[in-house]
């Protein structure tokens, strides 16, 4: 549960203030004054309602896997279900936003267990749909809708971001413009980035002769392995980096994922990790 950052009156102490004038009476400690002979007014912590807006990524390079169970988009899938269960427990607002080249779908910030089941129904739908999208591949336009949402989200929200976040490499600078644009704008915003690490990061295949395809162009090339890895994995690691710099710079949570990972393992080790920086 989170605590609101401002004082207010509820059940739980927070700590003593000095009486001002203009403070009402009937909040200063007796008790204290008894002690001290000098006033101070009792202030409280006040839990507050969260606004969450989940946004999963459903663009046609979510739908790759190799070495992992699962595809990128169905991780995403199982996490924004488990972020909901969690979001609906503690009685906050969750809205949900899929997106490829542009938003598909966008449901508000609600806390009802109406709005909980529709949110599933939607990606349940989604994962029935998995091995039918093939057809009419979709681009990411990440930094568009990050801009978009930015400004379209009217009050302080935290935006949850599932996605692997490949953008074409010169626009690199615009994706990270648009999740500045997200903090300018005073939201909290996590960063789920969803990679299968083993061939994604490590570009781990057979070193013969591998034909690779573009999920969302279909363009094609066919490469060894073995002699473009090395330099693969630098240009990766420089991606990361600016992604990594530019995260702590702008103070947005991200969390490097691993789809061979089991997906509760991962969900459990961030909360950990949110638990202890709070």
């Amino acid at each position: 549960m989170h605590k609101s950052p401002h004082h207010g009156l509820s059940v739980e102490f927070a700590e003593h203030k000095p009486y001002n004038q203009g403070d009402e009476f009937r909040h200063i400690d007796w008790k204290v004054y008894g002690k001290t002979e000098r006033f101070y007014i009792r202030q409280y912590a006040g839990e507050t309602n969260l606004r969450a807006y989940l946004l999963l990524d459903i663009s046609h390079s979510m739908d790759f896997r190799y070495h992992a169970d699962w595809s990128k988009l169905r991780y995403g899938i199982h996490l924004a279900a488990a972020l909901i269960h969690l979001l609906h427990r503690q009685r906050d607002a969750f809205g949900l936003i899929t997106f490829d080249e542009e938003i598909q779908t966008r449901y508000p910030a609600r806390s009802t267990a109406h709005h909980q089941q529709l949110l599933y129904g939607e990606l349940e739908k989604l994962l029935a749909s998995e091995s039918e999208r093939s057809d009419h591949p979709r681009r990411s336009a990440s930094a568009d809708v990050f801009h978009q949402l930015a400004d379209s989200i009217e009050k302080r929200s935290m935006v949850i971001v599932l996605s692997d976040l490949f953008e074409n490499v010169n626009e690199q600078s615009e994706l990270i413009s648009g999740l500045k644009h997200l903090r300018k704008n005073r939201h909290e915003v996590l960063l789920l980035n969803l990679l299968e690490h083993q061939s994604e990061r490590l570009f781990d295949f057979p070193d013969g002769p591998v034909r690779f395809e573009d999920m969302e162009t279909g363009a094609e090339v066919e490469v060894s392995p073995a002699q473009l890895r090395a330099v693969y994995r630098e240009r990766m690691e420089e991606h990361l980096g600016r992604l990594r710099s530019a995260c702590s710079e702008y103070s947005i949570d991200l969390e490097e994922v691993d789809t061979r990972q089991p997906f509760e393992k991962t969900l459990l080790s961030w909360l950990v990790k949110r638990k202890r920086i709070r």
